[in-house]
């Protein structure tokens, strides 16, 4: 029987590509730059890129965060700092938050039955604005965030960290829910729990195979009633 359920934030719960897509826009007109398709897709690129290095331990999070937007605009031929382009854009990220459809519901009829933990490997000061403006903290017993945690998923170390603050934790009674096979789901698989792929966009990652997988989060309550 499961009774702890950990939740990834980031296009798992709330919709991050387009709060991403939003905050980045404001950002780049604030430097000069229209933001055209071609610059946010090429953003994408590199930021994926940068936070996989994270995943592997080949970069650390202050390295990543001002890398992206020191290459990004590299490529386009300007001339500005990293540091203050991620401090604008960070400010810019925590002003937005939107749902993934069905979340809200999905979390209300789950906070019933099991205890929830949410797990982000975001940076705390922007995941902090944002939870605190979404309204989602309600949902769980407690939230763990990276870089407060002092580990990123998908490490064993991460996961330990956050196993030592619930009570009477089992892992045989948890589950990790999340969108991403190289966090979430091989986090999942690191720390010995039963992992669940949410997989809308049908992603497949070879070597990493999660114990089940929804397309929608509202299948979520019956998988779990299931195990």
């Amino acid at each position: 029987m499961i009774k702890t359920v950990f939740l990834d934030l980031d296009d798992t719960l709330l919709d991050f590509h387009r709060a991403e897509r939003v905050a980045l826009s404001d950002t780049l007109t604030q430097f000069g730059v229209k933001p055209t398709e071609a610059i946010i897709k090429r953003y994408s690129e590199i930021n994926r890129f940068v936070w996989e290095q994270l995943e592997l331990g080949k970069m650390t999070r202050a390295q990543i965060l001002v890398l992206r937007f020191e290459l990004l605009f590299e490529e386009l031929g300007l001339s500005v700092d990293g540091m203050e382009a991620r401090q604008a854009y960070e400010w810019n990220l925590g002003c937005h938050h939107f749902y993934i459809d069905g979340a809200e519901a999905v979390l209300a009829e789950l906070e019933a039955k099991y205890d929830l933990y949410l797990m982000s490997n975001g940076t705390a000061a922007v995941q902090d604005r944002r939870i605190e403006a979404s309204g989602i903290a309600k949902y769980f017993k407690g939230i763990f965030i990276s870089e407060k945690v002092g580990y990123n998923k998908p490490s064993i170390e991460f996961f330990e960290k956050c196993f030592a603050e619930i009570p009477n934790f089992k892992k045989e009674e948890s589950i990790i829910v999340g969108d991403s096979l190289s966090s979430d789901i091989q986090g999942g698989i690191n720390a010995d729990i039963l992992t669940c792929h949410y997989n809308p966009k049908g992603e497949k990652k070879d070597g990493i195979t999660p114990n089940y997988t929804i397309s929608a989060l509202e299948e979520l309550p019956a998988l779990l009633q299931r195990l």
